[in-house]
């Protein structure tokens, strides 16, 4: 068979309603899955945003009874998964919604994960570990940047062994992903900037990975393009919702990008880091960036100059070697106007921690599809490189 044909890829996704106002038909789609009791997971801040009120109240329009949870940390944890599993039976529920950015959404998946198949959920880290069906999700993002509404992982934190886990199965991807850009409104800038450098992040990895294909890369493209073009001037004017709505339709691309094509080493890098400090993980993404961008190059250099084109730079007559400094400047320049300018040191990393860090991430499933083989010494001088 020629080279030039493309081979067999998959691709997964929820079904998408896309715009402001989306959240409001939440109801709707609980009723079409047979809702006897929903439960509603969310956070503490998402509820003060006011988010969680605007799903209860399209619950209660209906009819439909609903319990809800938010005892769920900014990175979720397995005692809360397990807490919110047990609240899910004891309340006899057979749908879940959830409303807020990753960490909500990626409780969500473990809740519905433990309820359907029992067990602990540290059991199902892994790829394809999941052989019971759960019940049906119903996402509402309430941040620009995880994509957990329209992905394949849920990734779950491991206090006790400082740890995240990742879980990769077409069993997590939502049924139905309402992406509504007017929730991402009550989002400070920090936020915006860690949330969208991550969907960014999302797009590179998943358009440099082993695991590309058409069908992601032109997801992944976009992406790049929404994100890079609208970023800076979002962080700028947090109230400027045609922004909000760009980087949102960026953020869900890049989604549909990694959830199909996996990530690479910043995410397997970035959740070591994250599971260990504790650390938004935006911002762990941020401050890998630049450094694995460097090492991968050599084995993704075509990729990465499309990349490059994509973030508005002339590559035209530049050497490979020109188009990576050049590329990594612009990432940089990228994170300096947003505020993410930060180096691992800064926030709690020592040198004396990299040898447990890529232990960890030399494990982690997204390792997989990186375009260069690693080894754990590889990781190490990735990591010492960004301190």
């Amino acid at each position: 068979m020629s080279s030039d044909v493309s081979s067999l890829r998959k691709f997964v996704s929820p079904e998408i309603i896309f715009g402001a106002g989306a959240r409001n038909t939440v109801a709707n789609y609980a009723r079409t899955f047979g809702a006897r009791k929903v439960l509603v997971v969310s956070d503490p801040g998402v509820k003060q945003a006011g988010w969680v009120d605007d799903v209860e109240r399209s619950l209660e329009e209906q009819g439909i009874p609903f319990v809800t949870y938010t005892e769920v940390s900014p990175n979720p944890r397995v005692e809360e998964v397990m807490k919110g599993a047990q609240f899910y039976q004891e309340h006899d529920c057979n749908v879940i919604v959830a409303i807020g950015g990753g960490s909500p959404m990626d409780c969500a998946k473990g809740i519905g994960i433990v309820t359907a198949n029992g067990g602990n959920i540290l059991s199902y880290e892994g790829i394809d570990t999941i052989h019971i069906p759960i019940p049906p999700l119903i996402f509402i993002p309430t941040t620009a940047g995880t994509s957990a509404d329209v992905s394949q992982f849920a990734i779950i934190s491991d206090q006790q062994e400082r740890v995240k886990i990742s879980i990769v199965s077409k069993a997590v991807v939502p049924d139905v992903a309402l992406i509504d850009p007017e929730t991402t409104m009550t989002m400070d800038p920090f936020l915006s900037a860690c949330t969208g450098v991550d969907a960014l992040v999302h797009a590179i990895e998943a358009f440099v990975s082993t695991g590309a294909g058409p069908l992601t890369d032109m997801h992944a493209l976009d992406a790049i393009r929404l994100i890079n073009t609208n970023l800076k001037a979002l962080v700028a004017n947090p109230s400027d919702l045609q922004l909000r709505e760009q980087v949102m339709l960026g953020s869900m691309k890049a989604g549909l990008a990694f959830s199909n094509a996996i990530l690479g080493a910043v995410h397997a890098m970035s959740h070591s880091l994250g599971g260990w400090l504790d650390l938004p993980h935006g911002l762990c993404n941020a401050m890998l960036l630049e450094h694995v961008i460097d090492y991968n190059f050599p084995n993704a250099t075509d990729r990465f100059k499309v990349v490059a084109e994509t973030m508005g730079l002339d590559t035209r007559g530049l050497s490979s070697q020109e188009v990576k400094a050049r590329l990594m400047a612009e990432v940089i320049q990228l994170k300096q106007d947003v505020g993410l300018s930060q180096k691992l040191a800064e926030n709690g990393v020592s040198i004396s921690d990299i040898p447990i860090l890529s232990e960890q991430a030399i494990k982690d499933p997204c390792i997989l599809t990186n375009p260069r083989k690693s080894s754990k010494r590889d990781v190490e001088v990735v990591y010492e490189e960004a301190l």
